[in-house]
């Protein structure tokens, strides 16, 4: 494999509206955490965002927004989005991230210039409803399906360190897998005591196996280490890379502080890996 690494933003573009009930997350309105909420957040924004990512050489950037589903007013949202960004920031792969959707929505999305959906499935199927009670792990893959037959390229991965056995950890990458995506997102739970979940941050040994085993099984899908790094690998992160990760999030999470730009890449740099240049999917 190539010594590079792919590096992506993203933009929470309508935080905390979530009436969802997922253990992991704290943008449910169920668990009040102290984190920021708005609607939607302003287009001239969300461009500036993009054009701070293409500078700090993202190749791709992620359109987030909270909630179970698109519903109309929200695809509509995300498409003008979408054809803004398209308009101001060139050879920038535009991701979008907006729950459960689908067939028509998807084709929609795709059209106003998405080129990836991500879609997680979090944990593996016998685990998640340990996770999360107001919908299905089932809906969740039927929309990756739908992803891929609206001929957009999945982004498909989920969350270590909720509490889930090993087992759960292989049935879940097998599954993944299966679903052969384009870029598979390693998140790491990251505590927030305003969550029902108390796990501690995962020991970066056992983090950096997680990594080993998924490359392993997925040795054409683009590796993608994203939510937790910082709190997880503490100062072993430039380790993801040996480990067979070859993508990273730049910048802040959805509602986390994440590191400096300059501080990754170099840190990437020191690592002995060059960073990907931008490239259309």
């Amino acid at each position: 494999m190539k010594k590079e690494v792919f590096l992506c933003a993203i933009s929470n573009i309508s935080s905390g509206s979530c009436h969802e009930d997922c253990g992991f997350c704290t943008q449910s309105a169920k668990h009040h955490a102290d984190i920021q909420r708005y609607r939607y957040k302003d287009i001239k924004t969300i461009i500036q965002e993009a054009k701070e990512a293409k500078a700090n050489g993202a190749v791709g950037f992620c359109l987030v927004t909270s909630g179970k589903e698109l519903d109309d007013k929200k695809l509509d949202f995300v498409c003008e989005v979408a054809k803004a960004v398209k308009n101001e920031v060139k050879n920038l792969n535009l991701i979008a991230c907006n729950g459960l959707a689908n067939l028509e929505q998807l084709r929609t999305l795709k059209e106003a210039g998405v080129l990836l959906y991500n879609h997680n499935l979090e944990s593996s199927q016998n685990y998640y409803k340990n996770l999360c009670k107001t919908h299905s792990w089932e809906e969740r893959y039927q929309t990756c399906l739908d992803v891929k037959k609206a001929g957009l390229k999945l982004v498909c991965g989920g969350i270590f360190g909720l509490g889930e056995s090993a087992e759960d950890r292989t049935s879940f990458l097998q599954t993944i897998k299966e679903l052969d995506p384009f870029t598979t997102p390693l998140n790491f739970f990251h505590p927030n005591p305003a969550l029902p979940i108390k796990a501690e941050p995962m020991d970066e040994d056992e983090a950096l196996e997680i990594i080993r085993y998924a490359r392993t099984i997925l040795p054409q899908t683009r590796l993608m280490v994203a939510g937790g790094r910082e709190i997880t690998f503490k100062t072993k992160q430039s380790q993801i890379f040996d480990a067979g990760a070859n993508s990273i999030v730049i910048g802040n999470y959805l509602t986390t502080k994440g590191a400096l730009a300059t501080r990754d890449i170099e840190m990437i740099k020191k690592a002995g890996y060059e960073i990907a240049k931008p490239c259309n999917v």
